[in-house]
């Protein structure tokens, strides 16, 4: 699996950005797909993930209520709708990728496989 991450850039605080993460090289039936960020000098951590076969999301408490995580199955794209930013939510965000449904460890990036480049979100005035 190739995974392709898009949609960074330098955003306000309070404003929005929308991710993607685009895969390719096989179907993405009972995997999880996942987002994590790192910022600066910590380690990276957890924002979002998706089971694709039934929708399921699971978030962070840092961004629950601020964040949306979605897919498109046709495209095999996944997205995070960040919403209400904050400088503190600066970091490169990476999308992932497990061949498994969502279990507890899905939250550890240690469970993910396959990975994306990465993008940068910059949020500051």
């Amino acid at each position: 699996v190739q995974l392709q991450a898009s949609g960074g850039g330098l955003v306000q605080p309070g404003g929005s950005l929308r991710l993607s993460c685009a895969a390719s090289g096989r179907t993405l039936s009972s995997y999880t797909m996942g987002w994590f960020r790192q910022a600066p000098g910590k380690e990276r951590e957890f924002v979002a993930a998706i089971s694709w076969n039934d929708g399921n999301t699971y978030y962070s408490d840092s961004v629950k209520g601020r964040f949306t995580i979605s897919k498109d199955n046709a495209k095999n794209t996944m997205y995070l709708q960040m919403n209400s930013l904050k400088p503190e939510d600066t970091a490169v965000y990476y999308c992932a990728a497990t061949p498994r449904i969502f279990y507890s460890g899905a939250y550890y990036s240690r469970a993910y496989v396959y990975w994306g480049q990465g993008t940068l979100v910059t949020v500051s005035s």
